[in-house]
């Protein structure tokens, strides 16, 4: 069978085929050499020259999710944001660029507070609604269209088919932050995404041990040429064994997201009529405004992220996360550990987040154990 013809699950665990050809090793060797061996004329057989833009242990991550995406590239980074501030800092100078109101909070503030010293224009807006979107296209300067789906934290839906086309539409390129769902639930590209950006750090790596960033690309164009560039000049690089680590964690993504959408869907629905929360948040619930299409545009699940409204307000919401015993009150997502978090206090002002929300990441352990923890903590604190 073909590579190009395996299902997600199969390219994950096999690392999309990486064998170490010198040892026949069935995991990749970390490769940690900065520097490669000169021809005798000076060049380099090898097509490597400096360990910062030419590492091997790059080389089966970025295959593997190269081919996880349907993209014709990918560069890892050394976080999520490395990988995403990349996309903006290689655009032009008076470029403008069309950015969700509800989006990765530090991203979000990066693009607020520093994207006019690179001479950057940002308009923010509800990227659920196709029409404001596209009213919020400037024609000949928008080159960029910025997305996430489902948006962190509230879990609104946008359309990316829809998103694309507004998109090219104005001759800009649409970039989609892929985290929440992975590729193994949503694949941007196919929708009509020019780039996809992950947080490593999260489902992808899933051990809350890594540090990482990356960018797939549809089109090896000018604008990644830039990208590619902008990685190596910068040296915003994983480290040898940080790329390792990514390796090992997504050879059992398939089996993680599926357990973590599983579990996520039968805590919403359970929790949807508890009298002590006010409204779940997550778009595999029927209710959700979103889920006709994120039913459309994701498969195999809604992902493992939800948010819940405590019926109070932000000190009920901080003594239900105190009050958990198996949730742990902690930043960040996509583990194997199950998180909870008060996102407003986070974020700061002006976060999206209402103050009785709770943000809920789900793990692997048992929705049954996860649930009643749950349960126990509404109502010994609300």
């Amino acid at each position: 069978m073909a590579k190009s013809e395996l299902r997600p699950a199969t390219i994950a665990a096999q690392a999309h085929g990486a064998i170490d050809e010198a040892t026949r090793a069935v995991v990749p060797p970390v490769h940690v050499s900065t520097t490669y061996l000169r021809d005798a004329d000076g060049g380099y057989r090898s097509g490597r020259v400096y360990g910062r833009a030419d590492n091997p242990s790059f080389d089966a991550p970025e295959a593997t999710l190269n081919a996880l995406e349907s993209g014709a590239g990918c560069l890892t980074f050394a976080s999520g944001m490395a990988a995403a501030t990349a996309v903006f800092q290689t655009l032009q100078p008076g470029d403008h660029v069309v950015a969700p109101k509800v989006m990765y909070w530090a991203l979000r503030h990066w693009l607020a507070t520093t994207a006019d010293r690179l001479g950057i224009v940002v308009s923010f807006v509800d990227a659920s609604d196709p029409d404001a979107l596209a009213a919020a296209i400037r024609p000949g300067l928008t080159k960029l269209l910025w997305i996430e789906t489902p948006a962190n934290p509230t879990w609104s839906i946008t359309d990316i088919a829809r998103a694309a086309e507004i998109a090219h539409g104005a001759g800009a390129r649409l970039a989609v932050d892929n985290t929440v769902p992975t590729p193994l639930l949503t694949r941007p590209i196919e929708l009509g995404a020019d780039l996809v950006m992950h947080s490593a750090t999260k489902y992808l790596n899933g051990h809350s041990d890594v540090v990482a960033g990356a960018l797939i690309t549809a089109e090896r164009d000018e604008h990644w040429a830039r990208i590619t560039a902008h990685r190596a000049l910068n040296g915003a690089i994983l480290g040898s064994f940080e790329a390792w680590l990514l390796l090992r964690g997504m050879r059992t993504l398939a089996l993680r997201v599926q357990r973590a959408s599983q579990s996520a869907l039968t805590v919403a629905e359970r929790l949807t009529s508890h009298p002590a929360i006010r409204e779940v948040l997550y778009p595999g619930l029927p209710s959700h405004p979103g889920h006709a299409i994120a039913a459309r545009q994701m498969s195999g699940g809604f992902g493992g992220m939800l948010s819940i409204r405590i019926d109070g307000d932000a000190k009920a919401a901080h003594a239900v996360a105190a009050a958990t015993r198996l949730w742990k009150p902690a930043t960040s997502l996509g583990g194997v550990e199950s998180l909870i978090e008060h996102r407003a206090s986070i974020e700061g002002p002006g976060s999206p987040a209402p103050d009785d929300l709770l943000r809920l990441s789900l793990g692997i352990e048992d929705v049954d154990d996860l649930t009643a923890d749950l349960v126990q903590a509404l109502e010994s604190s609300v």
